[in-house]
């Protein structure tokens, strides 16, 4: 049997050289950036969650609320899942392009998915509503996208691209199916393709992710890597086509409230602010793809100012990013650990606090919860706790080659 050549891993990047992947290649600084700022605006989300205190009685988007700030504050997070998601699709092609035989591949992204999958139904949900539950969010979607990609990572990057593509502007179709159509796999159908609360034999199951729709943005990072990056490096100009594009779509179907482009068409409203944030408030529940086209197009730009960054914020930044699962599920446990904390030392009890997400009802009728400054100086305080903890666990990554620290 003849021996099969060895990938070359892609070369140095010129902000690279601060970090290597587990395969010994150099890393894109920009892309960990990115990823990194992700995290950070995610723990925002989820720390208002917690600590607002509206979050279980009011639209943050309400375009009738009179709060900009509010809006605002919900709407950058919007951000996050996509991008997420999207640079899930990305790492998946430079493992490959750093030299990951197929095989191999496929057994990672395998069983790293059903990892994700595991993780969301136990851990992350318990973090979230400190009681058992089934909550199907952002790494359940990213879990079953790996799945997905296992066995279509073999065909040509630009099939995988189209896939992603028609899924992102078709899945609309997929509410002309009706999930009694599958009988007995009902059930897995409202997971994959609907978004919803279903009861099931291990409790409630919130679906906030259907599958199905964030995979086409999962794939959609797959297939654009290799237009997005050559040698190791950013190709500037690519990405800012892409951005340009992206938003050029978006701008021309948004404007035109194009059918199938966005479920809610925007509407003038009493003042010129809220007439744009009508345009700008598309449908993440599930990824519309005017929601798709405005998100990745911003956050290819934040990908463009992010490659010559400097200064302070780089280094939490790129702690985050290159440690974005331990990050992600460290997060969810401090942040509403620090609420039931805040919530004692006000006299709020602690079992309000449990069940929270399922059965609000205690919180809401203690009063608990602050303004946006509050919560914002709790987004702060979260972020201060996790940075020394994700500090160490990248030292470990960056000292160690464990099998596992790649699930991590």
């Amino acid at each position: 049997m003849s021996a099969q050549p060895v990938a070359t891993p892609l070369a140095t990047s010129p902000m690279a050289g601060s970090g290597l992947t587990r395969s010994g290649a150099a890393r894109i600084d920009a892309i960990d950036m990115l990823r990194g700022l992700v995290i950070v605006i995610m723990v925002l989300d989820h720390v208002r969650d917690f600590f607002h205190a509206t979050a279980f009685t009011a639209d943050p988007m309400a375009l009738d609320s009179g709060n900009p700030a509010l809006f605002l504050t919900r709407w950058a997070t919007h951000l996050c899942a996509p991008t997420f998601v999207f640079l899930a699709g990305l790492s998946v092609w430079l493992q490959k392009a750093n030299g990951k035989a197929p095989g191999d591949l496929s057994r990672f992204l395998l069983t790293r998915g059903v990892w994700l999958i595991v993780l969301e139904f136990t851990l992350i949900g318990l973090g979230f509503n400190f009681g058992w539950w089934l909550f199907a969010q952002v790494i359940w979607a990213i879990g079953f996208g790996m799945i997905v990609l296992a066995g279509l990572h073999r065909l040509p990057r630009l099939v995988v691209l189209a896939v992603g593509v028609a899924i992102i502007f078709g899945h609309p179709a997929l509410n002309l199916i009706s999930p009694a159509t599958f009988g007995p796999l009902e059930p897995l159908w409202l997971m994959l393709a609907v978004r919803g609360a279903l009861p099931t034999e291990a409790g409630l199951l919130l679906v906030a992710y259907p599958a199905i729709q964030w995979t086409g943005i999962l794939l959609l990072g797959y297939g654009m890597a290799g237009f997005l990056i050559s040698a190791g490096r950013l190709r500037r100009d690519r990405v800012l086509l892409a951005a340009i594009g992206f938003l050029a779509l978006f701008v021309v179907g948004r404007g035109l409230n194009l059918p199938g482009f966005d479920p809610g068409p925007w509407t003038a409203q009493d003042s010129p602010l809220w007439t744009a944030f009508s345009i700008v408030s598309v449908n993440k529940y599930p990824p519309s793809p005017a929601y798709v086209l405005l998100m990745i197009g911003l956050a290819f730009l934040v990908l463009l100012a992010f490659e010559r960054a400097r200064g302070w914020l780089v280094k939490p930044l790129l702690t985050f990013g290159r440690t974005p699962l331990f990050t992600y599920l460290l997060h969810v446990w401090i942040a509403h650990g620090l609420a039931v904390a805040v919530g004692i030392a006000v006299g709020v009890p602690p079992t309000a606090f449990l069940g929270m997400i399922t059965d609000p009802s205690r919180v809401i009728e203690a009063g608990w919860g602050f303004s946006l400054w509050g919560v914002y100086l709790a987004w702060a305080a979260v972020l201060i706790i996790l940075y020394p903890l994700s500090r160490w666990f990248e030292g470990v990554k960056r000292r160690r080659r464990d099998w596992w620290l790649g699930y991590l």
